[in-house]
């Protein structure tokens, strides 16, 4: 394939904050995508989990997100922008184990602490922007070409 920045494929996916029946689905979708287009499974998996860990976050702490795919020949990107709490404090946040999690999200399985070190750790690229009490954005990359 020829280097270039030209969208292959581009496709948003819309989620719903404390939506805990349909979390998940947009991840799947994105796999699947994945999947069909012929992408490396070592770079499916990697992806797959850091959208479901953004799309989990989302679920937790956002009223909604638009979570952007974009596919060219040389990398997958995702952007997540979420209208939503925000993070107060970063640093913490990227810390494994911290947690804002309610007792009730923990109940079900979630607030580990371990969301945003798993998408930072499975995305080639990871940048995070976020405003308390307006919403976070994540832009993450993975290079198709693992020589990058």
């Amino acid at each position: 394939m020829k280097k270039s920045d030209e969208h292959v494929l581009s496709q948003q996916f819309e989620i719903k904050g404390g939506d805990f029946s349909n979390a998940g689905k947009t991840s799947t979708s994105i796999k699947e995508i994945l999947q069909e287009i012929g992408i490396d499974t070592s770079i499916i998996i990697r992806a797959a989990i850091a959208a479901y860990e953004a799309e989990m976050n989302v679920v937790m702490y956002a009223q909604r997100a638009t979570f952007t795919l974009n596919i060219t020949p040389e990398k997958l990107c995702f952007k997540v922008e979420d209208e939503g709490q925000g993070i107060d404090n970063l640093d913490m946040a990227m810390q494994e184990g911290f947690s804002t999690a309610t007792d009730e999200m923990r109940e079900m399985g979630f607030g580990a602490g371990m969301g945003l070190p798993n998408i930072k750790r499975n995305a080639d690229r990871f940048k995070i922007f976020s405003t308390p009490g307006k919403g976070t954005s994540l832009d993450l990359t993975f290079f198709l070409n693992q020589d990058e």
